[in-house]
Parts: structure tokens; sequence; C-alpha cells
């Protein structure tokens, strides 16, 4: 369905459908119409998306790895931003199709084990030495093929049968190449797996990799932000509250859930070839049970409900992950993750978005002061005395 049908099929006017509210449909020379059509108007939409914290928070991004040392531009911020990326992926599944996967990380996995096996590693014996260009578009392209397998076999399930239907696809692959040599190179891996000097530029420097990171970060946050706007990302949201309705308006459910995963899975596939690049190696454990937990924590501390929930989250998760060794012993860091993840799940269910939120509206409850109390010819006290019977007090 493209676009311009999908519009006119939610503003159908029927009377026994009326999904406008009751309001007759603008015709397509209406005043209103052709105001939305001018150039003042489209600057006043994009404003309504692009403020001032934006353009701040942009520019804070941009200067970040000149004005600290290059631990912190590439550990915690490369990182971070690209454990973010893979973490985006769980949060589009989750956040708008209403499907919980543990399977990103084996995506991530599968294209970080593509970009070894036939790109340049330390285990030349294996590696096949293809151009890495080649090598990216076809680790992306596996991981979204392996996605889309994915969810076409766990979209027909719901809650938990979905966690353990990709839980036991995760584990099938960590097994696969624990126990496979002859491909995967078994518990070992391959080493020694780094990006590629392009135009004399040395991808895995802290500058050079954290603003190779960064773009891709910045290009699936925007993507996923225009997604859940079109019409596809709108079905999406419908098939995740009535899957029902949704296949009675004509929209398949299976479909639609699929496609997700295909999305999910190249959003995950491009944060799988940066990990390898980062982590310089890839291993079983690189996408083992562990690390499918860690993606969780991160969506679910940041927040589900909007695409940046999931780079907050990394950054927290990346900063307790390299400091808390200060606090308490580095065997007791799953300890220390355990107990925030406890605290943000109790306290605050959509994450740390969900407390900023609440803050920001307490904040404003006490700059506006409290509501005025109803005045005598409200609506509420005119009606109760128009119902009250007569001769009563």
């Amino acid at each position: 369905m493209s676009a311009a049908q999908w519009r006119k099929a939610m503003n159908f006017t029927a009377t026994s459908r009326n999904w406008s509210g009751g309001r007759p449909a603008p015709s397509p020379a209406s005043p209103s119409r052709a105001a939305a059509a001018s150039p003042t108007a489209n600057g006043r939409h994009l404003r309504e998306y692009i403020g001032v914290r934006h353009i701040a928070v942009l520019a804070a991004v941009l200067i970040y790895p000149w004005i600290v040392p290059p631990f912190f531009a590439y550990q915690i911020g490369g990182q971070a931003l690209t454990l973010g990326l893979i973490a985006l992926s769980l949060t589009f599944l989750a956040g708008y199709g209403g499907m919980l996967s543990l399977a990103q990380m084996t995506v991530a996995g599968i294209a970080g084990y593509v970009v070894a096996i036939l790109g340049v590693s330390g285990t030349p014996e294996i590696s096949l030495g293809w151009p890495w260009w080649l090598v990216v578009v076809l680790a992306i392209a596996a991981g979204t093929f392996a996605a889309t397998l994915i969810g076409w076999l766990s979209v027909r399930t719901e809650g938990i049968y979905t966690i353990m239907i990709t839980l036991a696809i995760g584990m099938a692959f960590f097994y696969l190449a624990q126990q496979n040599y002859a491909i995967f190179n078994g518990f070992q891996g391959f080493q020694k797996v780094v990006p590629p000097v392009v135009l004399g530029i040395d991808w895995r420097d802290p500058v050079p990799y954290y603003y190779l990171a960064l773009f891709w970060a910045l290009a699936g946050y925007f993507f996923v932000k225009y997604l859940i706007r079109a019409p596809f990302g709108i079905a999406l949201q419908g098939v995740r509250d009535n899957a029902r309705r949704m296949s009675a308006l004509g929209f398949s459910p299976v479909a639609h859930r699929v496609a997700a995963y295909a999305v999910a899975g190249l959003i995950a596939s491009v944060g799988g070839v940066l990990l390898v690049w980062y982590n310089g190696l890839i291993t079983p454990n690189s996408a083992g049970t562990s690390w499918m937990i860690n993606i969780l924590i991160v969506a679910v501390l940041g927040g589900m409900r909007h695409p940046v929930g999931p780079f907050i989250g990394a950054v927290v998760f990346v900063l307790l992950q390299n400091f808390a060794i200060d606090l308490i012993d580095r065997e007791r860091f799953n300890l220390v993750i355990g107990l925030v993840f406890l605290v943000i799940v109790l306290f605050s269910p959509d994450g740390l978005l969900g407390w900023w939120s609440g803050l920001r509206d307490w904040a404003m409850r006490r700059m506006t002061g409290p509501r005025p109390a109803a005045r005598g010819n409200d609506w509420r006290s005119v009606g109760v005395q128009q119902a009250r019977p007569v001769g009563r007090s």
C-alpha cells in the first residue's frame, strides 16, 4: 500500500466508520490543505521536529572527541554508539512492533563473522581476503537475511514464546560457532579483524572510528524516526496494538512483522560490522547469552518508546562497564548492572527517558501552578443543577 492509499484509508469518512472524528474530509482545493503545502507551513512543521535541543545535542556529539582524551572518544563514545545502534534494532522491534527478540546480537554476530571470514583477519588459512567494500555489503545482506528468517519463524508466536524461540536460535548459533572449526574457527574465533585504511585514514584510530560510528548511529536514528511516521510504521504500530483489527482492514500482520524483523536486522548488521571493527576480533562469546541479555538491558535502560533511548542506555551501560571497578570488583560488574536494571524497571517502566519526562512534567506544574478550580457556571455544575429534582435542596 502506498502512502497516498494509506492516508485515504485513514481519512475514510463514511457514517458507519468515521476515522476523522465526524468531521468531513477537506476538499483538495481547501485553504487548509493549500496552507499546509506552503513553504511557511513546511518550515513550521520542520521546526516542530527539530528544536534547539536537537541542535545543541548534535553540536555536542560533533565536538565531543576534540575535548576529551582518546580513551573517552573511543572506549566510551565509539562503543556506546555501536552498542546503541544494535539496541536500536531491538527498540524498533519491541517498542513499535511489540516483538521482544533476544536474537539481535546473534544477527550482529553473523554480520561480524561474515566480515572476518570473507575479509582479512589474523587467520589467513580461513579468511578469504576479499575487498572490504564487498565484504561489508555481503555482511549486511547476510545479517538482514538471517533476521528475516528469524522473523519468519517467530512472528506467529507472542510474548514469552517469541522470547524463547529467539533465545533458542541465538544459543544454536553460539554452539555452532563454538564447535565448528572449518568455517568459524571454533572457540578461538578470528583475531586482528581491523577496519580498512580508506583515503589514508585509519578508521580504528579513536577520532575517525568515533565519527564513523556517529554517522551510522545518526543514520539509524533518523531512519527509524522517519519509518515510524511512514505508512509502514503506522501500520506496524496498529498491528502491535490490535492485529485482528488490522487484519480486518486488509493488512497482513505476518508480513508487517517479518518486514520489521528485516529492517531491524539491517540496523543490527551495520552495528555488527562496527562492533567487530571496534573489538578487532569476533568469537562465539561476542554473540553469546551474556551479550544477548546486555543488549536487552541497554534498550530497557534508555527506554523503548523513543529511538534515542538505546543510545542513552548504551552510554550508561558503557560508563558502568568501565568505571564500576572503582566501586566494586570487576567480577561483580554484573551485580551493579543488575541493580541499576532492577531500579529502572521498578520505578520507571519507560527507562531513563520516563524519569526525564516525569521530572519535566513536574517542573512545568511547579512553574504554572495548580490548575484553577471549576467555576459555578462550569458545565459540570450546570448539568448537575439541571438534573437535580424539583423540591429538593
